[in-house]
């Protein structure tokens, strides 16, 4: 399981560990009943704090997508991916209309966030 952290960018780390776990599941890299590195191993393998990646471990469990047995381990549960998939796409969504409010506060107009957008996509 490969996880990158970008300390630059303001998500914070175990919302960044979160999102790429719930991705790996979605994509179908992470399968029900496989196991996640135990907390220790995963904050010496990111050189994070282990309170960082139990916070992630307990949100991604709060949210039904894994399962820790004590002194076994953390696992993926049975996951629907189309609701996932949903989840996720409220999550863009509600970050472009924060965009767009921003744009619009700052004096840009629609059109002009529409070439930004396109811009950026085009990367």
């Amino acid at each position: 399981m490969k996880i990158i952290i970008n300390n630059s960018l303001m998500i914070p780390i175990y919302e960044q560990i979160t999102d790429q776990i719930k991705t790996l599941i979605r994509s179908g890299q992470l399968k029900e009943n496989d196991s996640l590195p135990s907390v220790r191993t995963l904050s010496k393998e990111l050189k994070i704090s282990a309170l960082t990646v139990k916070k992630a471990y307990d949100a991604l469990e709060a949210e039904g997508f894994t399962a820790t047995i004590h002194g076994k381990g953390t696992y993926v549960t049975a996951v629907n991916t189309q609701l996932l998939l949903e989840e996720q796409k409220k999550e863009v969504e509600a970050d472009l209309e924060k965009a767009i409010q921003k744009g619009r506060r700052c004096g840009i107009s629609d059109e002009e966030i529409r070439s930004l957008f396109n811009l950026i996509m085009e990367d």
